[in-house]
């Protein structure tokens, strides 16, 4: 029997990519080890969704967070406030933006990378001096965004909406990982990719590793995984197309879109 290809990506975002490579004849098998959770709406967070037409912009980093942010302004805002500017991590966020709210969205060059640092290099996100910015986030993670658009003068309000759930892979998981035995392990998150590493051994390191940016296969490196190889994105296309390149780099002609 063809070794699983093993995916990490929660709820139904990870069905969808489970089906793009299942759909490529290469079995699948989840990891399951992370859960995103919705936090409790404090007050301060009522506020500020209450008061979201103050800002010039939202940006807005996971499909997650899209899906939080839609359902607060539909409890707040009968119709959506204008004169907003939307900004999207990945093309992921922006079509559940757009699927959602049937806003227009700014979100990195499609020949970048689905990263913060692809987004802050858009011209508009440049010149912010003066400019109320909101994150719509996750509780914690990485503070470039807030950092960067701060260093350039922008007033920035993070409203974590959810947090992220690590719990341990389930025993027969935790001896594929040891033994390295699956096609290929596919990570999108650098949270969840040092996770792993913690039931990673040396046959699981020399495994083939999928990763969605240049800086998860910097963090690979360090980590000890030999070979990780980068996609061109975290959409599901992209990923399966990396996993096809790795596979079959003969005939490899997934289409990398969206």
């Amino acid at each position: 029997m063809t070794s699983p290809v093993l995916i990490c990506r929660p709820g139904e975002r990870g069905e969808v990519l489970a089906e793009a490579i299942r759909s490529q004849g290469w079995p699948v098998e989840r990891l399951d080890v992370m859960q995103l959770v919705p936090l409790k709406e404090s007050a301060a967070l009522r506020d500020t969704w209450l008061n979201i037409d103050q800002f010039q912009k939202v940006v807005v980093v996971s499909p997650f967070a899209a899906q939080c942010l839609a359902e607060a302004l539909d409890r707040y805002w009968p119709q959506l406030p204008l004169g907003i500017a939307y900004y999207a991590v990945g093309a992921a966020t922006a079509a559940a933006l757009h699927q959602l709210l049937g806003i227009r969205v700014h979100l990195p060059s499609s020949t970048r990378e689905d990263t913060s640092e692809a987004l802050l290099e858009l011209a508009s996100l440049h010149e912010v001096a003066g400019q109320r910015i909101l994150l719509v986030t996750g509780e914690g993670g990485r503070p470039l965004l807030d950092d960067t658009l701060s260093s350039r003068g922008a007033r920035i309000t993070r409203a974590a909406t959810y947090r992220r759930q690590l719990d341990a892979p389930a025993s027969g998981m935790r001896e594929r990982l040891a033994r390295g035995d699956y096609r290929a392990l596919i990570v999108t998150s650098g949270e969840l990719l040092e996770h792993l590493a913690n039931w990673c051994d040396q046959a699981a390191l020399n495994q083939l590793l999928i990763v969605s940016s240049r800086r998860l296969a910097t963090l690979a490196g360090t980590l000890g995984f030999r070979t990780p190889m980068v996609a061109s994105g975290a959409t599901p296309a992209a990923l399966t197309a990396a996993l096809a390149r790795a596979c079959n780099p003969k005939d490899a002609d997934v289409d990398q879109g969206t």
